[in-house]
């Protein structure tokens, strides 16, 4: 049950580090420029972050082995490196993410081990990797979610996914509304051929960009054979989401 608010923190290893500190508080911090990561806690059940800055840190925020977690109203920008989240969600159970802004960073999102979470109304833009979600994640929901100007996605390691995404913004979403429903007519399929070569073989990353990639991508969409058939949004937001994050 502590509190930790309105402070800035840098140039540590970890900003702030918790183990087993439930019912934590942590508001309008300001938190940059550390080594590791702006925030890292494992064990804390029950906790609450909101109103926080975490950027230009080595890998933004961990968050590990915990349950009932909110986060909510804080900006994950600029985190960036070969191993660089803006948040990193491992094992985590139960939780709310909405409302937050992840800008600029290696990875938006990257969730391992994660199940029955929602994940509502976040601005995800301008990050290679607006989410890597591996396979032994399910039950999570992604929805009124914002994906602008990222590289990619959505990226995985398997071929099921046992997760929920509806009704997002998709900028790469070519599709059209003949009925002005404000939905799009067909399915947005998030995970791109390019993303799956890459998840696999480290070296096609020359290929990043490309004139190749981009065309395989083109007809992969065209004809779906080798991205995860389940990995799609039914119901595609033709316009942004509202969106505002408060600090």
């Amino acid at each position: 049950n502590h509190r930790i608010e309105r402070n800035q923190i840098s140039g540590h290893r970890d900003g702030v580090y918790l183990e087993f500190a439930t019912g934590t508080l942590i508001r309008e911090n300001l938190v940059k420029q550390n080594i590791r990561y702006g925030l890292h806690f494992m064990s804390s059940s029950n906790t609450q972050y909101h109103g926080n800055i975490f950027t230009e840190n080595g890998a933004g925020v961990a968050v590990m082995y915990s349950r009932q977690i909110k986060m909510h109203d804080n900006k994950f920008t600029g985190n960036t490196g070969p191993a660089a989240y803006g948040i990193l969600l491992k094992e985590v159970h139960e939780s709310e993410i909405f409302n937050n802004e992840f800008k600029k960073n290696t990875v938006g999102i990257y969730m391992e081990g994660s199940n029955r979470s929602l994940f509502r109304s976040n601005d995800i833009s301008e990050n290679g990797w607006a989410l890597r979600i591996m396979g032994d994640c399910e039950n999570n929901l992604f929805t009124q979610n914002n994906f602008v100007g990222n590289t990619f996605d959505v990226t995985t390691n398997s071929d099921h996914n046992w997760n929920s995404l509806n009704e997002n913004y998709w900028s790469h979403y070519d599709g059209y509304d003949l009925n002005r429903d404000g939905y799009g007519d067909r399915p947005y399929r998030v995970v791109s051929l390019s993303s799956v070569i890459l998840e696999k073989v480290d070296s096609s990353y020359i290929l990043m960009n490309s004139f190749l990639f981009n065309l395989m991508d083109q007809v992969e969409r065209a004809l779906p054979s080798l991205i995860p058939e389940s990995m799609k949004d039914e119901k595609v937001l033709m316009t942004p989401a509202k969106v505002g994050v408060r600090l």
